[in-house]
């Protein structure tokens, strides 16, 4: 073994930095897939069992009937078969890497027990829902979950859609409803080339909007090995780092190129037979009937009875829609049982005039190629240079992306990636007949199409671009236009400034709206003052915007009279279709993304839209929203099973559908936002070091954990969090030992300060705790603490005391496995301090008590990291704006460490003596002295 590797493997194990993101270290590669794999199951067991169980269509038998209708698709799409027949396959074609799937489910399964015991979810029954044991993986798990999550992202069931608009509308007004709707999953992503940063070298940057999750999708993760060593955002569940990841000399990152490589077939089936004996055929364009596979499935359902699922398969592939239908012995053939391919109109659409789709199947690559593209992960992670990824991802399957990708030779990367059929364009736009010659596929696109890096900047927003040739339905130009115009405006792009350009607000596909308004007359004049002011409106969708909300609200009412008008009515109805489908066939949805189309068509079915916009500014001004845009449009994140208690309170947001900071609301239908940045994430080529990334949540999918939702304030307001890569600002798990003070308590924020340690911040438990408080705060040292001479019991009521309140909280911080610091914080407003200076909103009261000199006496920068990580947790943590502090003006040591540390002296002052039964505080004088955010962190919100 060479060195680097026995030093590796002495010191492997997993390490945490100050959020909670695990770094994994390992001897091996497939060490390491296992230590990933343990990971994943202790720190999003869940999450992990959830989407094993939606990969296999097990979910309704926990969840209950609200996960029926995708436990269906998914057994009639065969997504666990498909994945089982991609692993085979592998094992054939790529044993090293089947062998490393193996080892990561190796760990999942070893950690799963655990992980399930941390998380509550499994133990927690509920209406329509019953507990869950941890169940046990397979070797091609990982497989299904990365295609259960992706099977949707080419948006096939837009083909639904666009069969009602063609055979309601016809095929003209196809045009106006192709982008990107309320169904698909895009992406920011933007390259830098070193002509326009500071440093000289690349930097990439960018986040992937999808619907949010809690868990989120994404997991921070570091994957360090002899071989590799490599941060990225992983998929719980799956194994290595696939869509964003940096290996110190190469970095790279995705988006949706909006490829349609998935098709859709109107199937002729007919049957015979009855029982277990039942057989099916289906047409084929070559005339003839050739057998189908059939199978039944039953589907368990919490609550409720278990379902019988027809599952068929014809040469095209599953039947997806109407597969279950047996009480015809033709279904969509001739109505005699013959093989004549017209109904007796002479049709040959099998769609009648009620909107029966009849069977439909669903041919989609890995189905056919057995081939999921994971020999592209561990090349991934063992990339160097540019190069590299490109033959990495020339491996690539599903979904299709655009990768950016740049290295430290200055190397540029900018190409799709991915596997799409060559076949008729019909395909690609609408269902198309199984039974006539022409639709087969007939291999696969090659090369795949690349962009190019102009001007030292490369952006992709789902727009129309190297992928142009490979879909449909793409984002209108707007985000990619926004960013690529910010960015062209300086030459010394640093990391750092990033974040301004992923929380960008401007809304361009605002214009043909507010141009309509420009254009009324007549209005009454409230509804003329409204237009006055969205007219000058700045045309940013702000969180505190009350003309964001205006505009908002104008626009819902606008596209709910579009959709209620007769001439698009017609589609309100969809066909008889899964439920699953149902988002890409809704009506208001669709006119609300398609409203800029609609609203700069030169004719639109003789629709009044001027009388329409009227009636709507005329509605919206006879009944304005009272609040700002955040008031209502707030986070929506989806959770397999729903939590009021969250969702109750969940944040308002800035952004919309058409921003950079992409937070989608449905116009016309809820101002909530379900879909947004699943992460965000800043590559810097230069200095690893120096890149940045942050989450929804956490890095922990445990409730209850400081790392279950410690990012949020973070992510709302564009704050990135650093990419830690020096071991020795890392904790690794299983240093702390079992004599570690209150080892087993949760703590409320944990983080690894400077050149001290991994400091714990837990609430103060005044009968456990009492020990070492009362020895504390009786001490000589801690004279100005004002409790010298109490007994054990005065100090116990204290705390109690303290304990029983709202507004008042005590905190002890625990270093490495010792108490080291007593912290409290209180509400300025609820405190005599608030009788001596102007309480501002944000402000936090603290005081802070720092524990005697252990063994050895404290390190140099002791106290002053120990306030940096009690700053840090009251204006990041719990998202306030400035530290109030009132020492005794005697202190003068705590007085000059305040100073030192960035706080500004306010006036002395005497607060007053407060005498009541249950506290006695005698007169004190005091220093003011206040920290704002800005001050301790340098960044403006």
């Amino acid at each position: 073994m060479s060195t680097e590797a026995t030093r590796t493997s002495a010191a492997s194990g997993t390490y945490r930095d100050a959020w909670g993101i695990p770094h994994l270290r390992a001897g091996s590669a497939r060490e390491l897939a296992f230590a990933q794999g343990r990971n994943a199951a202790l720190d999003r067991a869940w999450q992990i069992e959830v989407e094993r169980h939606r990969a296999c269509g097990t979910s309704a038998a926990f969840l209950g009937a609200d996960a029926l209708g995708w436990d269906r698709f998914a057994r009639q799409a065969r997504l666990d078969d498909t994945a089982r027949r991609c692993f085979a396959a592998l094992e054939r074609r790529d044993p090293e890497t089947a062998a490393w799937v193996r080892a990561y489910v190796d760990g999942v399964n070893q950690g799963l027990p655990e992980g399930a015991r941390r998380a509550p979810e499994f133990a927690t029954a509920g209406p329509g829902r019953v507990a869950l044991a941890p169940g046990r993986w397979e070797p091609w798990t990982p497989l299904g979950v990365w295609l259960g999550t992706h099977i949707l992202f080419a948006g096939f069931p837009a083909k639904l859609w666009r069969e009602e608009v063609v055979r309601h509308l016809g095929p003209d007004a196809v045009g106006l409803f192709a982008t990107d709707g309320p169904g698909t999953s895009g992406s920011n992503g933007w390259l830098v080339a070193g002509e326009r940063t500071a440093t000289g070298l690349p930097v990439l940057a960018g986040d992937p909007h999808r619907f949010i999750e809690a868990p989120g999708v994404y997991q921070q993760v570091r994957l360090s090995c002899p071989e590799f060593d490599v941060v990225g955002l992983a998929v719980p569940g799956v194994p290595g780092i696939a869509h964003f990841g940096h290996t110190g000399t190469v970095a790279w990152s995705i988006t949706n190129a909006m490829a349609d490589y998935q098709d859709l077939y109107r199937e002729r089936l007919r049957r015979s037979g009855d029982g277990e004996r039942v057989e099916v055929e289906a047409l084929g364009p070559d005339g003839a009937w050739h057998p189908a596979s059939r199978h039944t499935e039953t589907i368990e359902v919490a609550d409720g009875g278990p379902v019988e699922v027809e599952v068929i398969e014809t040469d095209r592939g599953p039947v997806i829609i109407n597969g279950d239908v047996i009480n015809s012995d033709v279904i969509n053939g001739g109505l005699d049982g013959s093989t004549r391919l017209t109904d007796p109109t002479g049709s040959t659409d099998s769609t009648d005039s009620a909107g029966s789709t009849g069977p439909i199947s669903l041919r989609y690559p890995p189905r056919v190629t057995e081939d999921l593209g994971f020999s592209s992960l561990l090349p991934l992670l063992r990339a160097r240079r540019v190069a590299d990824v490109d033959r990495a991802f020339d491996d690539w399957a599903e979904p299709v992306n655009v990768v950016q990708a740049a290295d430290t030779d200055g190397g540029l990367l900018h190409r799709v990636a991915g596997r799409v059929p060559l076949r008729d364009p019909a395909n690609g736009t609408r269902i198309v007949p199984a039974w006539e010659p022409g639709h087969e596929w007939r291999g696969w696109y090659a090369p795949m199409p690349r962009g190019t890096v102009d001007d030292g900047i490369a952006v992709m927003a789902n727009q129309r671009g190297p992928a142009t040739p490979l879909g449909v339905e793409f984002a209108p130009p707007h985000r990619a236009a926004r960013l690529r115009a910010l960015l062209g405006t300086r030459r010394d792009w640093s990391a750092g400034d990033m974040a301004a350009l992923h929380m960008d607000t401007h809304l361009a596909s605002a214009a043909p709206l507010l141009d309509r308004f420009a254009a009324l007359e007549g209005l009454t004049p409230e509804a003329t003052a409204l237009r006055e002011r969205l007219l000058s409106w700045d045309r940013h969708m702000a969180s505190d915007s009350t003309e964001a909300a205006t505009y908002a609200a104008v626009r819902s009412a606008v596209v709910r009279r579009l959709a209620a008008h007769p001439a698009l009515a017609r589609l309100a109805e969809p066909p008889a279709c899964p439920e699953v489908f149902r988002p890409w066939l809704a009506l208001v949805p669709r006119v609300a993304f398609a409203l800029e189309n609609l609203l700069r068509a030169e004719e639109l079915y003789g629709i009044d839209r001027v009388g329409i916009v009227r009636a709507a500014v005329e509605d919206v001004a006879g009944a304005p929203p009272t609040g700002t845009w955040g008031d209502t449009h707030r986070l929506a994140p989806w959770r397999a099973v729903p939590d009021p208690s969250y969702d109750e309170r969940e944040p308002g947001l800035a952004g919309d559908h058409d921003c950079v900071l992409c937070t989608s609301a449905v116009p016309g239908l809820t101002d909530r936002a379900a879909r947004g940045p699943a992460a965000r994430y800043v590559w810097d080529v230069a200095c690893r070091e120096d890149s940045l990334w942050v989450v929804p949540f956490g890095a922990s999918g445990v409730p209850g954990s400081p790392h279950h939702r410690d990012q949020l304030p973070l992510w709302l307001k564009g704050d990135l969090a650093p990419v830690v890569t020096d071991w020795a600002q890392l904790t690794k798990e299983g240093t702390m030992t079992s004599e570690a003070y209150a080892g087993s308590r949760e703590a409320v924020h944990e983080q690894v300060a400077d050149g001290l340690g991994r400091v714990r911040i837990l609430p103060v438990d005044p009968e456990a705790d009492l020990d070492v408080i009362h020895e504390w705060v009786t001490a000589e040292r801690a004279r100005f603490w004002g409790m010298a001479g109490f007994s054990r019991e005065q100090v116990l009521e204290t705390y109690r005391h303290l304990d029983s309140l709202d507004t008042h909280h005590a905190f002890l911080a625990v270093l490495d496995d010792g108490p080291a610091a007593l912290f409290q914080t209180y509400e300025p407003e609820a405190d005599r301090v608030s009788e001596c200076y102007e309480v501002e909103p944000g402000d936090i009261g603290v005081h802070l008590l720092i524990g005697p000199a252990r063994e050895g006496g404290n390190r140099p920068g002791h106290s002053s990291a120990l306030l940096t990580v009690f700053t840090t947790y009251v204006l990041r943590v719990l998202d306030r704006r400035r530290v109030v502090v009132e020492p005794d003006i005697r202190n003068e040591k705590a007085i000059r460490r305040l100073i030192r540390q960035g706080f500004v002296l306010g006036p002395p002052t005497v607060l007053p003596e407060i005498d009541l039964p249950e506290v006695n505080l005698p007169e004190k004088k005091a220093q003011l002295a206040f920290l704002t955010r800005d001050s301790a962190f340098g960044t403006a919100d």
